[in-house]
């Protein structure tokens, strides 16, 4: 996004609790990072991002500390080299933990609380088998939480083959049972996404409360409903094969912000969401939720979701 544009953006930073600095790039290719998180801190925000780790060094670490980041997610796809860098190609986990052990020096000689550190790792069939080791990895380089992630955006049949959940019942989550154990005994956070489908009123990116701002400006629920291919985008969800047209409800450099998020077409979005919010408050207060009515609760109990959201697996809370 050009800086200027970025700019225009910072009168709406005050009204948000964190900006998140990423979209589908690497957010440290952004020649002006670490002004942007300037401008985010001086509006009031929290900023932060999620990156690969290329290109961090000493001297970007201690410039991005210095304009005030307050997080940052690393993404690894394995927890040996051999795994991580097959996987994510040009990306060398030598040089990622090298980057890592430098922050946690600098964030411990100089008593820093700030960035906090995450690791964010993208479950595959072939580093399934590595998440145990996450625990100790977090620990060794004072990293206080790691998050496991689906593959959400499936386009292509190496993705479908790679992803772990399934749209059925399932019981593997138990492998991920050593990860947790080990994380409890370090005190690591371990945020663990399903395995299998789970009844949600609304996914984990919260459209009620999230958005997402494209490098042109457009203004979508969520970053997997304006991917940076033309329209439509072409998606395998749950093994089959759909075409779904990209969600904008206006641009927020031709358009002021009330405009767009009092669109009508956005707010009956949101409200398709509040629905099943409060669909599952009525039916909560009218069971006693002892196992089996809790067993008995299905996603077909709620009013659908919005159209667009039908293809996507954080729906059925993966």
């Amino acid at each position: 996004m050009d800086i200027a544009d970025f700019k225009k953006l910072t009168p709406h930073f005050k009204n948000a609790e964190a900006i998140v600095l990423e979209g589908w790039g690497e957010p440290l290719i952004y020649p002006e990072l670490v002004y942007a998180v300037e401008l985010v801190k001086e509006y009031g925000s929290r900023a932060g991002f999620v990156t690969s780790g290329w290109g961090l060094n000493k001297n970007s670490i201690r410039d991005l500390i210095r304009a005030g980041v307050d997080f940052i997610g690393f993404s690894f796809a394995g927890a040996t080299y051999e795994t991580h860098n097959t996987i994510r190609i040009n990306s060398d986990l030598h040089t990622v933990l090298s980057t890592l052990q430098d922050l946690h020096r600098i964030k411990v000689e100089e008593k820093l609380e700030r960035p906090r550190l995450h690791i964010v790792f993208l479950m595959l069939r072939d580093n399934l088998i590595e998440i145990p080791l996450l625990p100790d990895m977090a620990h060794d380089y004072g990293i206080g939480e790691v998050v496991l992630i689906n593959l959400i955006q499936v386009t292509n049949e190496w993705q479908e083959n790679q992803r772990v959940f399934t749209c059925g019942d399932d019981e593997r989550e138990t492998i991920l049972k050593d990860a947790e154990m080990r994380a409890r005994a370090l005190n690591i956070k371990l945020r663990i996404s399903h395995l299998s489908p789970r009844a949600v009123t609304v996914c984990e990116e919260d459209p009620l409360r999230n958005l997402y701002i494209s490098v042109d400006g457009e203004v979508a629920p969520c970053v997997y409903l304006y991917p940076p291919v033309s329209s439509p985008v072409k998606t395998i969800f749950c093994s089959k094969e759909y075409s779904v047209e990209k969600v904008t409800f206006g641009n927020i450099f031709k358009e002021s912000f009330e405009a767009i998020w009092n669109n009508p077409l956005y707010v009956a979005f949101r409200n398709a969401f509040s629905a099943r919010n409060k669909r599952f408050s009525e039916i909560y207060s009218s069971l006693l939720w002892g196992a089996e009515d809790f067993r008995s609760f299905k996603e077909n109990s709620l009013p659908q979701p919005p159209e667009p959201c039908k293809t996507c697996h954080k729906i059925l809370g993966l």
